[in-house]
């Protein structure tokens, strides 16, 4: 029987990325700007809509630390992040020199909890400081309470920064992730729904905002013959090359999300019969994730197994999985910041699995992890 390895989620290319890549070596164009650049850019924004304005980055963390800059969070702010995420969400708030306040999931749809957030952001003006962002994640591709995050946001008139890592393609009541905030990070990392190796774009819906995050990405120059600087500046802008990948995949990227989804619904067959297995879906119709990752969550007390057990008995055979992610007040690094919640992140931490999401699984992968669970489960 093939033992090969079934990743949790592998880049996928799509066939026509070398095209756009020879068409950059052919005309010179390998520096970060040129027509890969600006078509990437184009495509995502006709892709999602609402008069978005794309600036293609670096990587999605380097949306996030731009879109903190933009935001003026400056040395001695607080910012509000989603606790159940991964670094990369709370790490550029220590870059400018501000501070994370963490908050809790709420059980739909695991992400920040309007309750939860309300709670921080009246304790904090109380201490004398009004934070001064948002940073809401849609994690594993699942939009946050969109509605109730908004009306929080604009009652105390802090802007949300939208973390849409996970999330390209997914949307809320019909409107597409990375539209919902002041301004959105997308990533394009090797493991994500789309790759360019190594990638990310700011969005907006203000076109000053995107030459703002081009200008900043690009080292901050002044426009002078000489090389003058007027502002801090960064090298965060994608090169040619990168984008022509990503302009390769943006051809297949309904594709990708539409693969993804299937591999939601095998998982949804493969447990439904198994008592303490629930599989992480979508609350309403008014959500539609990209299921980025397939996620579970087990209740050891009913079905006598846990989470870890399962994670191992799978990696014997050769298939990756992974804990749900380890909330950021719980890291070495952020445990001494406040956090304001309960325990729901905490606890998905503890009983929560990701599974092989790939599209690029096969049927014969398929059965194989079905097998798995199956002896597993018996």
């Amino acid at each position: 029987m093939n033992n090969s390895k079934i990743w949790l989620s592998s880049p996928h290319m799509g066939g026509s990325e070398q095209k756009f890549v020879q068409e950059a070596f052919d005309t010179n164009w390998v520096a970060p700007l040129g027509p890969n650049v600006s078509g990437f850019e184009s495509d995502i924004e006709k892709f999602i809509g609402s008069e978005s304005h794309v600036a293609a980055l670096s990587s999605g963390t380097a949306a996030i630390h731009l879109g903190l800059v933009l935001l003026d969070v400056k040395y001695g702010d607080e910012v509000l992040c989603q606790t159940f995420t991964f670094s990369a969400s709370a790490n550029p708030i220590m870059y400018q020199g501000a501070t994370p306040i963490f908050i809790d999931s709420e059980q739909e749809t695991w992400n920040m909890c309007p309750i939860a957030l309300e709670e921080a952001i009246k304790d904090r003006i109380s201490k004398g400081i009004k934070p001064k962002a948002i940073i809401a994640v849609h994690l594993y591709g699942m939009p946050y309470k969109v509605d109730e995050i908004r009306t929080i946001s604009e009652k105390y008139s802090i802007p949300v920064l939208e973390d849409s890592a996970e999330a390209f393609g997914s949307h809320f009541k019909g409107q597409m992730c990375g539209t919902f905030g002041e301004i959105a990070a997308l990533s394009f990392n090797g493991n994500k729904i789309i790759t360019t190796s190594g990638g990310g774009a700011l969005v907006s819906n203000k076109i000053a905002i995107k030459e703002k995050a081009i200008f900043l990405a690009t080292q901050a120059r002044d426009n002078a013959p000489h090389y003058q600087h007027s502002h801090v500046g960064y090298n965060y802008r994608l090169s040619n090359i990168s984008a022509g990948i990503g302009r390769g995949q943006m051809v297949v990227l309904q594709k990708h999300i539409d693969l993804r989804r299937k591999m939601h619904d095998f998982y949804l067959s493969t447990f439904k019969d198994i008592k303490g297995i629930t599989v992480f879906k979508e609350p309403t119709d008014e959500y539609y994730s990209n299921h980025w990752l397939s996620c579970i969550t087990v209740n050891s007390s009913i079905c006598g197994k846990t989470s870890e057990e399962l994670r191992i008995a799978l990696e014997k055979e050769n298939i990756e999985s992974r804990p749900l992610w380890k909330p950021m007040h719980l890291q070495p690094i952020f445990e001494k910041y406040p956090y304001y919640g309960t325990n729901i992140s905490e606890n998905l931490f503890k009983n929560g699995l990701c599974l092989p999401s790939g599209s690029n699984l096969i049927d014969a992968d398929r059965v194989r992890i079905s097998e798995v669970v199956k002896r597993f489960f018996s």
